[in-house]
Parts: structure tokens; sequence; C-alpha cells
């Protein structure tokens, strides 16, 4: 009797792979369990396996059981003779829902070298998942590790195994992993979810892994800038960096002011209390104005009040003042930093650039300082290419990140 190596029903193993909780989610695949060529049995295993495949078309997968495990039983089994046993096996074992039984067919019959490379990833694909509902990591990574090896383009699977290696804390190789899965929907010509960029940021911040966590924020910003994630990514790098004093802190807030993440009664109170602490009233205003228009601060509140009473008391005669330091810059440059700061608080970013300018190169004035902020004004202003020549030119600590966040918004403006 000719033994005839089915095709199981994809509707009928999906049921046996979700019968159980899994820890992490992975699709099953419908497998194809069929061999290139016709297999070549021992005429012991023909025989007996000839009987079981009556039995299974009876519905007695018990009997069935029983006559596989006398094929099992002989001494010599060829690659066919195990391929074959274990391809019956598989269809009793999906038909009885043994998840188990489904496993250990699966390994064997890839084992045998009989499977066709069309198939191995299904294979590989469902003895990960099986593993994982019984939560062997090990296992279930070197499955998805084989997958990636011979299907690596497929992102799904990248996800799967970057899962893998962060439920075993390798939050290193699980970034790495989701970064390659982002790279393959790239070359794919397809755009990458969101929560892809969003989950390599997750796992490289758990992780403590800075590097790895910046450019995963950089990377989420420039696929998908809008203000949650702008104000994740900003607040994490800035939370990198413990010594952050306030003058590189009024650069996050700037930066969160012209993306729209500024969020919250609490950012709009640090960038005022910030600004006026500096001596910038014009840029207290800006913020406690914005803060109240997106209903984020409340006038009637003791401290917004107070806070805008002192902005609002100070801004004239600062602003009046300002004429008068533009002169001085010209013949003291160090003074330019921050009679530019004050005119970019107000808004005038062309004038605040002249100055930032002015103040790079000049004795006691930190040049990373000076560009990041007159590549900031550039930018405000609509200059893209002067802003990415200053930016260009910030090295080293937070305000390099943020340079490169700079680049990234001015990346990111309509033209």
């Amino acid at each position: 009797m000719k033994i005839v190596v089915r095709r199981p029903a994809a509707a009928l193993l999906a049921a046996v792979l979700l019968a159980g909780p899994a820890t992490l989610a992975v699709a099953p695949a419908a497998i194809a369990a069929e061999t290139p060529k016709p297999p070549k049995l021992s005429k012991p295993v023909m025989a007996a396996l000839a009987e079981a495949q009556k039995l299974q078309g009876a519905g007695d997968q018990a009997g069935a059981l029983a006559k596989i495990k006398e094929a099992e039983a002989f001494p010599t089994p060829t690659a066919d003779d195990t391929y074959t046993i274990n391809a019956l096996k598989l269809n009793s074992a999906i038909a009885s829902k043994d998840n188990a039984m489904l496993e250990e067919a699966l390994t064997k019959m890839l084992a045998t070298g009989k499977v066709s490379a069309t198939d191995q990833p299904k294979f590989y694909k469902n003895i990960g998942a099986l593993a994982l509902q019984r939560k062997d990591y090990a296992t279930a990574t070197t499955a998805f590790e084989k997958l990636n090896a011979i299907d690596p383009n497929n992102g799904e699977n990248k996800i799967a195994l970057a899962e893998l290696y962060y439920a075993q804390k390798q939050h290193g190789k699980a970034v790495d992993t989701l970064n390659g899965a982002i790279t393959a929907q790239k070359a794919a010509g397809q755009v990458p979810p969101e929560n892809w960029y969003r989950r390599a940021l997750g796992i490289a911040y758990d992780g403590k892994q800075l590097p790895q966590a910046q450019s995963a924020a950089l990377a989420l910003v420039e696929a998908y800038p809008n203000p949650v994630n702008w104000r994740d990514a900003l607040v994490i790098t800035r939370d990198a960096y413990p010594s952050v004093d306030s003058q590189t802190e009024l650069d996050f807030m700037r930066l969160q002011a012209a993306t729209n993440s500024l969020n919250g009664e609490r950012d709009f109170v640090e960038y005022a209390t910030t600004a006026l602490d500096r001596g910038y009233p014009g840029e207290a205003q800006f913020a406690i104005s914005e803060g109240i228009k997106k209903g984020m601060l409340s006038p009637a509140k003791p401290l917004v009040a107070e806070l805008k009473k002192s902005a609002d008391t100070k801004a004239p005669a600062d602003k009046a003042s300002l004429p008068g330091l533009e002169k001085e810059a010209k013949t003291n440059p160090k003074s330019a930093l921050g009679t530019a700061d004050a005119y970019y608080g107000y808004g005038d970013y062309t004038k605040a650039a002249a100055l930032y300018s002015q103040a790079v190169g000049a004795a006691g004035v930190d040049a990373n300082t000076a560009n990041l902020r007159m590549g900031a004004s550039l930018a405000r202003a609509g200059d893209k290419a002067g802003a990415q020549k200053a930016l260009a030119n910030v090295k080293g600590g937070p305000r390099e990140a943020l340079a490169k966040y700079w680049l990234a918004y001015l990346n990111g403006q309509k033209a």
C-alpha cells in the first residue's frame, strides 16, 4: 500500500498551537508535511504505517499510534522511514491536540534533512511557538534563530526573536534584532510599524543600554515625529546625562517647544522657571502663555500666577535693553551669547542667529553651545542649510545628541 503524507489543515494546526497560553505571541504557520519525492520505505515500516494510515482515516488515533510505535521499533530506519513515521505521527498529534507529540514529530522530521527548503521556515516557526508555550525559551530561541538564518528578510520573525531575547534579559541582542527587523522591512519597500521603533527604545532604556537607547530614540522621531515620541525621546536622552546643568536643560526645552512636545503642568512650569532663572523673562512669558493656551497651566494657581507676574514685570525693561546690548556685542563677542538667548526667547530667531554667530569662537564662549543655539535659531527661522551647517559643528555630550535631534526636526519639515 502506498503511504500518503498529507498536508495538515492550517486551521486545525492553528487550533492546536493556540490551545495553551503563551508568554509571547507567536502566530503559527501552516505546515506542508511532504517530501520533495516519494519516500522509499523499509518493508516492515511500510507495513506498519499502511495500517496506521487506515486507522487514522477511521478516526482511531490510539490504534494508529500503536502501529506508528511498531514502525518506530524497526532497528535500522532510513531517513525516509523516520520522516514518514513522524509525518503520520504529526497527523495524529494534530487530531489529538497533543502539542508535545506535535513538537516531537516536527523536530524529528527536520532532523532527517527531508523537509524541503520551502517548508523549513514553517517547521521552525511552529517548533518555536510550541516551545514557547512550554516557556522553554532556550529551545524557542534556537528555533527562531534558525528561522531567521534561513528567512532573514522576514521582519515579523525577527520581532518574535527579539522578544525571546528580551524575555531572557539579553537587551542588547533584542534591540539589535529589532533594528534588523526595521532594516529588513525598509529593504522590502515597506514602512516599519511605529511600535517596532518604540519597542526598541523601551528595551534599550529598560536594559540601561545608553548608546542603543539614544540611537533608538533618534530613529523613532525620524520615522514617526509626533509630539508623544518627541517628548519620550528627549526626556530619555536628558535623563541619560545626570549632570545636565540649567543651560543644557534650556536647550532641551527649546527643542521640546519647537516639536510641540511640552506636555503637562510640570513641563511648562520647568521651562518658565528655567528661563527666569537664566534671566530670559521673554522666554518665560512664552512658556507660560503656551501652557495656558494648551490648558496645561491654570492662571488661577498661585505658582503660575507668581511666575507670570515675575515674567511680565521683568520683560519690558529686558526687551528695551536689547538694542544697546546688541551694539555692545559687536565689540564684545562674549556678551553676544546672552543677548542672542534673549532675542531667541522673544521669538526673533534671525537676530538671535546672527548674534550666536558672533559668539562662536569668542574667548570664554563654549563653541558647542553657540553652534547648537545658532543651528536651533536658523532652524526656527526657516534657514535649513544654515542650520545644518551650524549643527554639524556640535561635538560631544548632550549637545551633540541635541544637534542630531534638531537635524531630524529639520528633515521632517515640509519644504
